[in-house]
């Protein structure tokens, strides 16, 4: 069965059950990858360093939401 058949057959459910196979598809998709938790992980920590270092231009609050 290719994947064209499929969409039509899940077109043809009802609206609720078309979301949980939406969900379940989603839920696959959302799986964590150690190598790019680990990358983000150290960019974050570069990122902190450079702004406690005064390296990088930070906003205030008000410039990024508008001080009232």
């Amino acid at each position: 069965m290719g994947k064209l058949e499929i969409i039509d057959m899940a077109l043809q459910l009802k609206a609720a059950e078309r979301y949980e196979v939406v969900e379940k598809i989603m839920q696959s998709l959302d799986k964590a990858d150690a190598e790019i938790d680990s990358i983000w992980a150290e960019e974050s920590l570069h990122r902190a360093r450079a702004c406690d270092a005064g390296r990088m231009k930070t906003l205030s609050f008000e410039e990024v939401f508008g001080g009232k």
